[in-house]
């Protein structure tokens, strides 16, 4: 079992990390001035994180709230269920700090294969899967034409929400209003069976 202190430490390093590397950007933060902004010495840091990557992966497990458990969108509604996948946002306490750490973590694991790797299965692909499930049920329900390829659909429904969050709040607008519902319901008129597409589209 940790001891408190040893605790005590880890969160200050870990609280101090997301400071910077969301302010910063993680190559202009130095494993030197997280320790001097946690009070945490480097010796100490490097007992609980082997490299400055493997504590950036945490920074996001954290901000990506992978310590709760994710709700699963089944209410028989296929179009609901989608919008609201799209539109869950995991640790809101944590919102402010995601948003302005993603763009950071998008270039730095662009240069970093490794840990992009890392952050994709980590982070990244609970997800993907949870999207997945949902373009699955909407097949087998007959709300989706078949023959989908998931990874397709996938790209489609992400896409515009990566772009939101790389470069419209990059720029400190905040996006197309009520995006979520636009992109489930450009996706159902694409791919909806006949009788399930939205009218008008």
């Amino acid at each position: 079992m940790a001891r408190p202190r040893s605790i005590q430490a880890h969160k200050k390093v870990l609280n101090s990390a997301v400071q910077l590397f969301s302010e910063r950007g993680i190559d202009a933060t130095s494993m030197d001035a997280i320790a001097e902004a946690s009070g945490v010495s480097k010796a100490t840091i490097y007992k609980h994180w082997p490299d400055k990557d493997s504590l950036c992966l945490e920074v996001m497990g954290y901000l990506h709230g992978i310590d709760e458990e994710p709700p699963v969108f089944d209410s028989g509604d296929f179009r609901a269920d989608l919008i609201a996948q799209l539109q869950y946002q995991p640790a809101l306490d944590r919102k402010a700090l995601r948003e302005k750490m993603v763009p950071h973590m998008i270039a730095y694991a662009a240069r970093n294969q490794t840990l992009g790797a890392a952050w994709r299965e980590r982070v990244v692909e609970p997800a993907r899967v949870a999207l997945a499930a949902i373009l699955k049920r909407g097949e087998k329900r007959g709300v989706l034409r078949r023959g989908i390829d998931p990874e397709v659909g996938i790209a489609l429904l992400l896409g515009p929400m990566i772009y939101r969050h790389v470069f419209t709040k990059r720029l400190g607008e905040k996006g197309p209003k009520d995006l979520e519902v636009h992109v489930a319901d450009t996706f159902l008129a694409a791919f909806g069976a006949e009788k399930h597409k939205p009218a008008g589209r």
